[in-house]
């Protein structure tokens, strides 16, 4: 039994709504954090992940870029067509063997060879997806959805942000506020960006580390969509909490001059 999918934490709309405000004020962002939680059932509005794009990430960029795309949701009934390396990171379906030829030096009997280079062997593959664990779903549907448009109490699970350097490099500091050891709190870790965006923050995978913020993606085969200029800061829902109670009491409320100032230097040759 995966531990970390069974910590419940029941949050109330007035609630996540309230950490989604705090979390778009601190960062000063220009998109809508989301939420990300598990149903048995589908909520009213919601449309499938894969209707928006094939491309499970995108779709949930474009959600928090575009007010007008409502709640969406995955099952099993709604993953034809979805990128199978999604399908896999959202707990719906066991690797493919092909996986760690295709993420390293490519293997002919699979897509004739086609590779991504983004390991150095099959071999270190196979350590990686060991290293992740058991990967299972939330429930019967995952919800991705703007925190402003909850509306009922829900187990949520992570609140996802995208932004720019300066605006979750504040959010990170945010995150530290009452940390005492600097170097296990945020992570950068290999993945594709399902898994930055949802898997590691949602703590899908069996062996994910409590207590961790996940900055990404790091995997380049989403840099023709996703901004050069951006990041993902996906946040478990009990730091998100912290963040929200710190907020008023930190650097960006007490010093905003700091956090965003007014006046720059040009770093110049």
């Amino acid at each position: 039994m995966l531990k970390q999918l069974y910590r419940v934490i029941k949050i109330s709309e007035n609630k996540i709504e309230k950490i989604g405000e705090s979390l778009k004020r601190a960062g000063m962002l220009n998109t809508e954090p989301l939420a990300v939680y598990g149903s048995d059932k589908i909520p009213d509005g919601a449309v499938p992940i894969c209707s928006i794009d094939r491309c499970i990430a995108k779709s949930i960029l474009k959600s928090s870029v575009d007010n007008d795309i409502p709640a969406l949701y995955m099952g099993k009934d709604t993953a034809k067509g979805c990128c199978p390396a999604a399908l896999t990171y959202l707990g719906f379906i066991k690797p493919p063997k092909f996986i760690k030829y295709i993420v390293s030096t490519g293997n002919e009997k699979f897509f004739g060879g086609k590779s991504e280079y983004l390991k150095a062997n099959p071999e270190i593959v196979e350590e990686f997806l060991e290293s992740l664990g058991e990967i299972k779903k939330l429930n019967k549907y995952i919800v991705i959805q703007k925190c402003q448009d909850v509306e009922e109490d829900v187990d949520i699970k992570s609140v996802l942000c995208f932004g720019k350097g300066e605006q979750i490099r504040n959010l990170t500091s945010l995150i530290h506020f009452r940390t005492t050891n600097p170097f296990h709190t945020v992570s950068m870790p290999m993945g594709p960006a399902c898994a930055t965006f949802i898997t590691y923050p949602a703590r899908l995978a069996e062996k994910t580390p409590e207590d961790m913020v996940f900055v990404g993606p790091v995997d380049p085969t989403g840099n023709n969509w996703f901004p050069e200029d951006h990041m993902a800061m996906g946040i478990p829902i009990d730091i998100a909490i912290k963040m929200d109670e710190d907020l008023e009491k930190s650097f960006i409320i007490k010093r905003p001059d700091v956090a965003y100032p007014k006046v720059r230097y040009e770093i110049k040759k």
